[in-house]
């Protein structure tokens, strides 16, 4: 049955991946942006099409059933998917206004799997109970694992490439670069959107069996990716433009030829993991990469101090969006 807490629970779904659109919009565009092959009006439509273009050519849901197994079915109700929303948009908000590219995926696993933690513990059960363990460490492990592999990535293929050009005139491979920056960042864009989007797919999906609208195991409905996708596509068409400049310059200045490295590292990076079904940042495997071609320089290319302050924000999203979701299950329990 329809009622007015699943379409809230819904438009909140499609708020929070509107959100993460313009959060990680930097995350495709950043280095497009600053070697100044795009606009960064041009550079937003470009991810943004991009992104929406996943829609029509993937279809097996991996990601999606990943974060739909978050919590186990018995510990899902519409309070807690609410309240493991709500965490997710506060946080991802926050980072936000400081410029911090921090894990909009993590930021909605955190809130999901702290509101179920703590249903559980007001239904006098074990808080880890309310869990699915397995899932959640590949994430967790994924919190370190997916940047340095596009940081490895990002090096193997930057040192290709500069061995393969060594001996092309200067001023004409930086504008060959420049026009495969536009095929990198799309590839980038649409991997992106593949992976980001799945994750309100599996929240969304998991509030309908809450509300007992279809079955556990019963085949997604169309208009959920549809949705997905749509608003995921518009938030990145709305930028981010505090974390653009955060990842395009703070980390370690970047080159046509060094964007094309890190977005085509965090590109296979991302493809890889969604086949896989693992729910990776897209911002942590970017800062990755970016890291990588800045250390085929030399170490001091990279900032890192800048660094280590991503690093430290990667590891509390998760924590603390699970403590913001505890606070607003206990206050929404209530209604």
């Amino acid at each position: 049955m329809v009622t007015t807490l699943l379409v809230a629970v819904i438009c909140l779904a499609l708020i929070f991946d509107f959100i993460n659109g313009f959060h990680d919009a930097a995350n495709s565009i950043a280095t497009i942006v600053s070697t100044k092959v795009l606009t960064p009006f041009q550079a937003v439509l470009w991810a943004a099409a991009f992104n929406f273009l996943a829609f029509f050519l993937i279809k097996d849901h991996k990601v999606a059933n990943t974060i739909a197994n978050t919590v186990l079915e018995q510990f899902i109700t519409m309070h807690v998917v609410l309240a493991g929303l709500v965490a997710a948009i506060t946080w991802n908000l926050i980072t936000w206004w400081f410029g911090i590219p921090s894990s909009s995926s993590h930021t909605l696993i955190g809130g999901f799997a702290g509101a179920g933690m703590t249903h559980a513990l007001y239904m006098h059960v074990n808080p880890m109970d309310a869990i699915n363990l397995g899932p959640i460490l590949r994430i967790i492990a994924f919190i370190f694992l997916a940047p340095i592999i596009g940081m490895i990535i990002g090096i193997v293929i930057n040192i290709l490439i500069l061995h393969i050009c060594k001996n092309a005139k200067p001023s004409t491979a930086e504008r060959w670069f420049k026009r495969l920056q536009l095929v990198s960042s799309g590839a980038l864009s649409f991997a992106h959107g593949g992976n980001d989007a799945q994750k309100v797919m599996g929240i969304i999906y998991v509030a309908l069996v809450a509300q007992k609208v279809i079955i556990y195991g019963a085949v997604m409905p169309e208009w959920i990716p549809l949705a997905c996708y749509s608003a995921i596509a518009l938030g990145t068409m709305s930028g981010g433009w505090k974390i653009v400049k955060t990842m395009g310059t703070k980390i370690t200045k970047v080159t046509p030829l060094e964007g094309v490295s890190a977005e085509t590292a965090g590109a296979i990076t991302l493809f890889v993991t969604e086949r896989l079904g693992i729910p990776v940042s897209t911002t942590h495997t970017i800062t990755g990469s970016i890291i990588g071609v800045g250390l085929t320089k030399r170490a001091s290319a990279v900032r890192w101090g800048v660094t280590i302050n991503l690093v430290w924000a990667w590891i509390i999203t998760i924590p603390i969006s699970a403590i913001f979701a505890a606070i607003v299950y206990s206050i929404v329990r209530y209604f």
